[in-house]
């Protein structure tokens, strides 16, 4: 075996190397890629480890809650992931960390978010409710009656608000309410990324809709304990964050599992505020995973955190004006080992069948030759999986002309 299972007894101080590769391994990513094919339950495996796929409409490269998949098991068929959220509803959505997909069994452990909506939701959504409780009543009447409704099916004209992503009509707007409640969920998405709705107990299974609904500090204990699995080890921070919870009660839960045996108090070498362990997590004497992690994977969405595993800075430019971005519009870091060595502004070019680099940053101190070589190869990977024919490298960054003497000798690879 080339790790260990912690000795709670043990530990008390971690090397910061060895707590980076706790965190990939608790995350999936300590390993090269299984090999075969992967199937629906290798694809839920991943699914239970991360507990949270972040889902984010942005499409210039692949939607985002395909991407963890791929970093971690390599090409998959997207239509097993949507077959588990879809037909199967072995995945929900709800928000989470931000919308996301998540397993069923958090349905239960949410309900308490789902039944204090209104403290947590905002804008339209709650003045739909506040200011129009009839309308709301009818759409959900629509749905119990008429079945599956999408907000386009109720289309109004948008208020005149310019300059806010949340500009909903009232039909959108009763759908989230509905939505953000519990009442209704999503039963799938079209192609074009819209949301389904349907009641809730029609569309997730019997025994989760029958499950009864844990007290909100029992159910807050679970989402820190999952948190805890997926992060291996983290700050106070780090826990809440990733299912969003408020400070107190996340800190009740985190005293709770401390004082039960299920979060082990650690120092971590460098990291300036406390940190916990969970036991069952892997001390991995070295990581040999190479894939490149969307901006919305969880293993960098807490950009503090990647700071104090990685000593990379990460910020996502979207929004950022085109002349001001320092690294590109939609950049993905690249782990190769126990590293983020690199970092890559990509497009997918449908039209052209191409994969477009953008641009292309090496970080300091490493290997351009090697990591340019390692990244080709997980660039030609992607391109087949995404049904691209090539890879076309631009000019822009330090790594590029070492990336484009790589990527010059695939086949299905150029500049």
């Amino acid at each position: 075996m080339d790790d260990r299972t912690v000795d709670h007894r043990a530990v008390d101080r971690l090397a910061a190397p060895l707590a980076r590769r706790i965190a990939l391994a608790a995350q999936g990513l300590a390993d090269p890629r299984p090999d075969g094919p992967v199937d629906a339950g290798r694809l839920r495996r991943t699914a239970e480890r991360l507990a949270v796929l972040q889902i984010d409409s942005v499409n210039v490269l692949s939607r985002a809650h395909y991407l963890p998949a791929f970093s971690r098991l390599g090409p998959y068929p997207r239509a097993a992931l949507d077959g588990l959220s879809g037909r199967r509803h072995l995945l929900f959505e709800y928000w989470a960390h931000e919308a996301s997909f998540l397993p069923v069994r958090l349905h239960p452990h949410l309900r308490w978010r789902m039944a204090a909506a209104e403290e947590h939701a905002w804008g339209s959504m709650v003045r739909v409710q506040r200011e129009r409780p009839g309308y709301v009543q009818e759409v959900l009447d629509r749905v119990r009656e008429g079945g599956p409704l999408k907000a386009s099916d109720l289309a109004e004209p948008r208020p005149d608000r310019p300059g806010s992503l949340w500009n909903w009509h009232a039909g959108k707007a009763a759908l989230e309410w509905l939505f953000w409640s519990g009442v209704v969920t999503a039963t799938r998405r079209t192609a074009g990324f819209e949301r389904v709705y349907d009641l809730t107990e029609r569309v997730l299974p019997a025994e989760v809709v029958r499950a009864p609904t844990p007290e909100p500090a029992d159910a807050v204990r679970e989402l820190v304990r999952t948190a805890s699995r997926a992060l291996g080890v983290a700050t106070e921070r780090d826990l809440r964050d990733y299912f969003r919870l408020r400070p107190a009660p996340a800190r009740a839960a985190v005293a709770e599992l401390v004082e039960a045996g299920e979060l082990l108090p650690v120092e971590v070498a460098g990291w300036s505020a406390p940190a916990w362990l969970h036991p069952g997590t892997r001390r991995p004497r070295r990581a040999l995973a190479r894939a490149l992690v969307s901006p919305f994977d969880s293993l960098v969405w807490e950009r503090p955190r990647v700071e104090r595993l990685f000593g990379f800075r990460y910020r996502l430019e979207i929004y950022t004006p085109a002349a001001q971005r320092v690294h590109g519009y939609y950049v993905l870091p690249f782990l190769l080992g126990d590293r983020l060595v690199a970092r890559v502004d990509l497009k997918a070019d449908r039209r052209a069948g191409a994969l477009l680099v953008q641009s292309a940053h090496a970080e300091v101190g490493v290997d351009r030759r090697e990591v340019a070589a390692e990244l080709a190869e997980e660039l030609a990977l992607m391109a087949a999986w995404l049904e691209l024919d090539r890879v076309l490298v631009a000019g822009r960054g330090d790594l590029a002309a070492d990336l484009t003497v790589s990527t010059s000798g695939h086949p299905a690879v150029g500049a």
